[in-house]
């Protein structure tokens, strides 16, 4: 067909493509890798923070808690009868030490403030809470010099030492997270100047003996003796220069006097100063305390000698001689505030109202002057001192340092303190031992232990090789039957009731366990042994009973106290009674080992407890009202000299505090439950459960009811005389035969042929098997005794021979009887 136009048609050919072409390699297509990773690596990023947030981030502190400085201390504390006994006074901590001290920013120099913020947070006023840029600067720095700096802001370190106390500066992820995260909402809620003036208050400054250097009013006057706001412009500049290290950079002044001209020019670069004022003060001479300095007109040192360190520690006491009723009862009533903030915050706890505890005033006074007047201590060392109330689980007392008449350290051994208990935790396994059927007069074999590889001593490194009743191996302390105790009941079962008991366990302690190797605080021991004297009830210890605000609205009401049953009421009367020979059944002469903790006219109870090399030295008792224990070692840890055993430091400190709490007060006895009954066994009176009062001994090896249906009785191990190991001690007693009280007050029973107990040392364990020493038990030197009348052993079984007598006849002084009803 023709087109109109006349022309012929085109002929049609298919069009052909070009090729595509291949992209190459070049900047368009890195980019696009470049932003692919980028935004893969956001989406990372977002979904971690988003993880730890869900792990981390919805537990945080409040920031507002940090507003503690618009307070005036007028939050008031009452003891149990509503007298006033305190007031808590707003702190900020720095590590273990709180500063009590608070100052407003405008009682700080500002010279002091402008030299602190270009020292330690150039980019203070500039950043939100986090100084990226610094922090930056710190990885570089460590990167390509080997010298890690570090990139916390000034809110950061706030937040470390104060809303993050409790993780105790510990280097984590969860520190670091929480930290930036607290620091951002903290740069939000406070303006600058409120952060600084809290990091001035707060920041560490040095050692000051007995308390730390914690805030700019105490270092100005453990440096120069001035209040906060009289230092000069190079002296502020001194205590800014010695923050990052102050121990060190204190005792080497001319080594670290260059970096004060270093931030003297930065501070001019800042324009925090002018060029004539940073020289004025570079010529200024200035006198840390304790160092003799020689000057040049231009600034220079000519001579520089420490002569007095101990001048800080003076200035320190001088400042506080004018604040000592702030250190009344000052561990009690840090407790109450430990207790209440995770439950009111510090706002509240702060804004003012009343707080109504359950202390004894009389107890924590006679706490406080046993503590003050422990003059036996070893040198280094010192205390904590709990007293608790059995009835519902009320702290009545609480001394948490060797008291000086001084300021006191802030750290509570009282309650913050876990140290191994030695032998004051075996009265708990031996009335888990009666509340399983045992009875005090049951035999247990002191020899050593076979089939494990843990090889425990007694204290003097003896054993009898013969079957010893429970009510002897407890008031000697010895170790080999009380292994044999826990062997056979099970150390599983131990650990479940010390956990009952409100005891944190580990569970890789072993035999062990049962001989003292479990960390708790004094509080802690004065708790379980409470449930002794209320019939078998735990109560956690609390202090604080009520909190109103200062509009008189209850913010804080404590329920009715929650018990948890531990021991029946007869199991806890014959643990108790067993406490009561500790004390009782033996004279120092005759080596008691708690002696010391009788109060005349009272009935006491109670268990020494040494750790291996004299490292913790233990007193826990009770009386009919109150139980207690003392905690005796040195802050860090460390050895104690040889002379310090648990008898004769702890031990009358405890009756010390306990006599002065009962002063006045009329004596009472332990209430008796139904179903006891007494029998008199080797002249010792013991209490029985009726029931079982006129059943024969039952020996014990160790070995589990299945092990003995299985296997015979293994023979004792035959004595292997040799010469006694060489221990390095005061002299110590040969072990007696069972407990005998003294002479003079036993009439004389007719005579009886007695087989003696052989006293041996023991063979050399197994080399193969580890040897461990199991915390001793050291003794006062013995004064000769004579033996007591024993009923003779049958000598084809072993088995004890019992002859029940009528307690009416028992001829042992009364106090190891007590009155039924009672």
């Amino acid at each position: 067909m023709t087109p109109a136009s006349g022309r012929p048609a085109a002929k049609s050919t298919p069009q052909t493509r070009p090729a595509a072409r291949t992209p190459e390699p070049g900047r368009g297509g890195c980019l696009a890798w470049f932003f692919r990773l980028l935004g893969w690596a956001l989406f990372l990023a977002v979904l971690g923070v988003a993880g730890l947030w869900v792990m981390w981030g919805r537990d945080l502190p409040r920031a507002s808690d940090l507003d503690v400085l618009e307070f005036s201390g007028q939050t008031r504390v009452y003891d149990r009868t509503g007298a006033l006994v305190g007031t808590l006074t707003p702190s900020l901590s720095s590590g273990g030490s709180a500063n009590l001290n608070l100052l407003k920013l405008g009682q700080i120099s500002p010279w002091l403030q402008k030299a602190v913020v270009t020292s330690e947070d150039r980019r203070f006023f500039a950043h939100h809470g986090v100084d990226y840029i610094g922090i930056a600067r710190g990885v570089l720095k460590g990167l390509l010099k080997n010298d890690l700096e570090g990139g916390s802001s000034i809110t950061q370190q706030v937040v470390k030492n104060t809303l993050l106390a409790d993780l105790e500066g510990a280097r984590t992820p969860e520190r670091k997270f929480k930290e930036a995260v607290l620091a951002y909402q903290v740069d939000r809620s406070f303006d600058k100047t409120k952060i600084l003036n809290a990091y001035l208050n707060v920041i560490y400054w040095g050692d000051g003996g007995r308390s730390d250097i914690v805030g700019a009013g105490t270092a100005a006057h453990a440096y120069f003796a001035k209040n906060a706001s009289e230092l000069n412009l190079a002296e502020s500049v001194y205590l800014a220069t010695i923050i990052p290290a102050p121990n060190r950079r204190y005792k080497d002044f001319k080594a670290y006097r260059p970096l004060m001209r270093s931030l003297l020019d930065r501070m001019v670069e800042d324009g925090q100063v002018t060029k004539a004022e940073a020289d004025a003060a570079w010529r200024t001479p200035i006198y840390p305390a304790g160092w003799r300095l020689g000057w040049n007109t231009d600034g220079t040192l000519r001579s520089a000698a420490l002569e007095n360190p101990g001048r800080i520690q003076s200035n320190i006491r001088l400042m506080e001689s004018g604040m000592r009723e702030r250190y009344l009862y000052r561990h009690y009533l840090q407790a109450v505030e430990k207790e209440l903030l995770p439950l009111v915050g510090r706002k509240a706890l702060y804004a003012g109202g009343k707080i109504y505890t359950g202390m004894n005033v009389q107890a924590q006074q006679a706490a406080e002057q046993a503590s003050l007047n422990a003059r036996n201590l070893p040198d280094g060392a010192t205390l904590g001192i709990a007293l608790v109330s059995p009835k519902d689980g009320e702290v009545l007392a609480l001394v948490g340092q060797k008291l000086t008449g001084e300021r006191p350290s802030d750290w509570n051994n009282a309650v913050q303190a876990k140290r191994q208990v030695g032998s004051s935790i075996k009265p708990l396994l031996y009335a888990l031992a009666l509340e399983k059927g045992w009875k005090q007069s049951d035999t247990i074999l002191d020899a050593p232990i076979t089939g494990t590889d843990y090889q425990p001593k007694n204290y003097d490194g003896r054993w009898t090789g013969r079957f010893v009743t429970m009510r002897y191996s407890l008031d000697h302390s010895l170790n080999l039957p009380t292994v044999r105790i826990a062997q056979e009941l099970g150390v599983p079962v131990f650990e479940d009731k010390l956990r009952d008991l409100g005891f944190d366990v580990p569970k890789n302690l072993g035999l062990s366990l049962s001989i003292g190797t479990l960390e708790a605080s004094p509080l802690q021991m004065a708790a379980a042994y409470a449930t002794f004297v209320n019939g078998g009830l735990y109560h956690q210890p609390t202090l604080v009973r009520r909190f109103d605000n200062a509009k008189g609205e209850a913010v804080y009401k404590r329920a009715a106290p929650e018990s948890r049953r531990v021991w029946d009421a007869q199991t806890a009367w014959l643990g108790l009674d067993m406490l009561r020979g500790v004390v009782n059944d033996l004279s120092e002469a005759q080596g008691g080992l708690a002696t010391r903790a009788r109060i005349p006219g009272w009935e006491v109870g109670g268990k020494t407890g040494t750790t291996n090399d004299i490292k913790d030295l233990w007193f826990a008792g009770v009386t009919p009202t109150m139980a207690g224990a003392v905690w005796v070692g040195k802050q860090e840890g460390g050895v104690m000299p040889a002379w310090a055993y648990s008898g004769t430091v702890p031990t009358p400190i405890w009756q010390a505090a306990m006599a002065g709490a009962l002063s006045g007060v009329t004596p009472t006895r332990f209430v008796e439950p139904d179903g006891i009954t007494y029998r008199v066994v080797r002249q010792v009176s013991m209490a029985f459960r009726t029931a079982e009062a006129d059943q024969g001994p039952v020996q014990h090896d160790g070995r589990t009811r299945r092990e003995q249906a299985r296997t015979p009785t293994p023979p004792t191990p035959a004595p292997q005389p040799e010469p006694e190991p060489e221990i390095i001690r005061e002299p110590e007693p040969a072990v007696i035969a069972e407990p005998t009280p003294e002479v003079s007050e036993i009439p004389a029973l007719p005579p009886e042929e007695v087989p003696t107990e052989p006293v041996v040392t023991e063979p050399a364990p197994d080399p193969a098997a580890p040897a461990e020493i199991a915390p001793p038990e050291p003794l006062p030197t013995p004064e000769p005794a004579p033996e007591p009348e024993l009923v003779p052993e049958d000598e084809t079984t072993g088995d004890v021979t019992f002859t029940p007598e009528d307690p009416g006849l028992d001829s042992l002084p009364p106090l190891d009887e007590a009155a039924p009803g009672q």
